[in-house]
């Protein structure tokens, strides 16, 4: 069965935090290994184009900010399931 990238996203909406977060940083480190590299004004651009499209959906009430302390408390949570050491 093929899924589509809409259906990806929409399975992975449903999970719960800490496991989106896990799936998140899977996804951030898999990027990290690719060989294609991007210029400095590629990856400029890019970020603006993203930062662009999430102020519009947090404008349009299509997403929730989430305080900094939430992030980083389902961040250090995420990492704590996939590797159980407290941070130093």
């Amino acid at each position: 069965m093929h899924l589509t990238t809409k259906q990806i996203v929409a399975a992975a909406l449903k999970l719960p935090p800490r496991k989106r977060a896990a799936l998140a940083g899977r996804l951030i480190r898999s990027l990290e290994n690719e060989k294609q590299e991007l210029s400095p004004e590629e990856w400029e651009k890019a970020w603006g184009e993203e930062a662009d499209r999430r102020i519009r959906q947090l404008r349009e009430g299509k997403v929730q900010e989430i305080p900094g302390e939430e992030v980083m408390r389902e961040l250090w949570w995420a990492a704590w399931d996939s590797n159980p050491r407290p941070p130093a």
